[in-house]
């Protein structure tokens, strides 16, 4: 019998994250994203299929690789307009009692010091549900903005990330000891200062002599998710990553990228489950098989091919617009201003002597952004789950909208059923934090753990 699966939600504070042209669809509420009761109405549906979390990515830049031009993008709301994730998780928080929540924000874009501070105000704001998942940004034009230079390479990002962490595990982990909050009303004493310390980094790129601002939360360092899949991404994840998202077009590739993350671990001296791993996946259903493919079609009707170029060119480092949709897929894209998983992905799920046309790769970014497309009846959505499950070894699926919220309503009313009565998914929330629903261990960072080289010992008294 197939482990539990785990699902997550995936989400953009904007229009259109991964379905271009559907939100003009009549059913579709993607222009209400800047209203609060779209994210708590969705937040509520999730939590009451029990799904872990809802994960929300971001991109502070446009997508202008296609056309050379950021005018397509604005045309089509491809990623743009796009507000800051981080500002919904209270309000979702208020409503629900256990759903996660991931965001998403760059190494790139803000000095760790104040970011460290902010993860941990949500982090007591949510109860300990958050998490943080670490990007090194390859969008030029949000790089320029903040008035770099030049993009720097796929290998210095990772470099930066690998210094920005440090600094966060040392302000989460190592600043204030366990026990250091005393609360003391009777002596006046909140907290004890010679157990706050100073964690007086001093690297490559940040220095941060001080103390953390904020007192330890219910998990101190959130969870951290990880979405490359390229081998420098694999390793970074291997040392820091809990959760990892992945994007695989096919089982086959899935199973070998899963394979590798699992002996990575390993090799990082961690355990091989010590991350979740969920692949990326959109799920058409309805009450029967004949119904979820008259939605389907009924989407398809409504999709922007102009605005699948806009994303499949910014992901895939290549100006779809210079070629003829018959032309094969150029292996020889621009991997530092490209997600480099994603050409390594599409490069691997065709035979030898095959390969993706550029109107292959614009129709299948039509609907589901780079991860595949179910579409069934409950019942063969859930085979097709278990089948992906067994096959290639993931724990489960971050699954995207066609439609909002029509598309995770159909997967709370018509699949999360179907998966309960196989016995295949949970009927009730673990109690605790995210860590701790996720792991079913304590609410800290395990000893094997990188960040765990960075806690500071508290003495012991007796």
């Amino acid at each position: 019998m197939t482990r539990e699966i785990r699902l997550f939600a995936f989400e953009q504070n904007c229009v259109m994250a991964e379905a271009p042209g559907l939100w003009r669809h009549p059913e579709c509420r993607s222009m209400d994203y800047t209203s609060l009761e779209y994210w708590t109405s969705l937040a509520k549906t999730l939590e009451r299929g029990m799904f872990d979390g809802l994960f929300i990515a971001d991109v502070l830049g446009l997508y202008e690789v296609y056309e050379s031009s950021r005018n397509p993008a604005i045309r089509e709301a491809a990623q743009v307009p796009e507000n800051d994730p981080s500002l919904l998780v209270s309000a979702m928080a208020g409503v629900t009692e256990h759903l996660g929540f991931g965001i998403t924000a760059s190494v790139a874009f803000e000095h760790p010091y104040p970011f460290a501070r902010r993860m941990s105000t949500l982090d007591h704001l949510t109860n300990g549900r958050s998490g943080w998942n670490v990007v090194t940004s390859y969008n030029e034009s949000g790089l320029r903005n903040l008035g770099f230079a030049s993009q720097m390479t796929h290998a210095n990002r990772y470099d930066l990330a690998e210094e920005y962490l440090e600094v966060c595990y040392k302000l989460w982990e190592g600043s204030w000891e366990d026990g250091a909050v005393l609360r003391d009303q009777e002596r006046g004493v909140y907290a004890d200062p010679s157990r706050v310390h100073d964690i007086d980094h001093v690297g490559k790129i940040f220095t941060v002599p001080g103390m953390h601002l904020s007192e330890p939360s219910p998990q101190r360092s959130p969870i951290i998710f990880q979405a490359g899949s390229s081998s420098r991404g694999k390793a970074f994840a291997s040392q820091n990553a809990e959760a990892i998202f992945t994007a695989a077009p096919t089982k086959e590739v899935l199973r070998a990228t899963v394979s590798d993350i699992r002996r990575l671990l390993v090799e990082a001296g961690r355990e091989p489950d010590s991350a979740v791993i969920f692949n990326q996946m959109t799920v058409i259903t309805d009450e029967t098989s004949e119904g979820a493919k008259a939605k389907y079609e009924d989407y398809l009707k409504y999709v922007s091919l102009e605005g699948s170029m806009v994303l499949m060119s910014q992901w895939l480092g290549t100006d779809f617009s210079k070629y003829d949709l018959s032309q094969p897929l150029d292996e020889n894209a621009n991997r530092d201003i490209s997600i480099t998983s994603a050409i390594d992905a599409f490069m691997a799920s065709k035979p030898e002597g095959e390969s993706w046309t550029i109107g292959d790769i614009v129709q299948w970014g039509a609907i589901g952004g780079l991860g595949p497309v179910v579409v069934g009846s409950a019942q063969e959505v859930a085979d097709q789950m278990q089948e992906w499950v067994e096959e290639s070894g993931v724990d489960g699926f971050c699954l995207s909208r066609a439609i909002a919220h029509k598309t995770h309503e159909d997967v709370v009313d018509y699949v999360i059923p179907e998966l309960q009565r196989r016995g295949v998914y949970k009927t009730k929330y673990r109690e605790g934090t995210l860590r701790e629903k996720l792991f079913n261990k304590g609410p800290h960072l395990p000893a094997d753990h990188r960040a765990a080289n960075f806690r500071v010992e508290s003495p012991v008294i007796g």
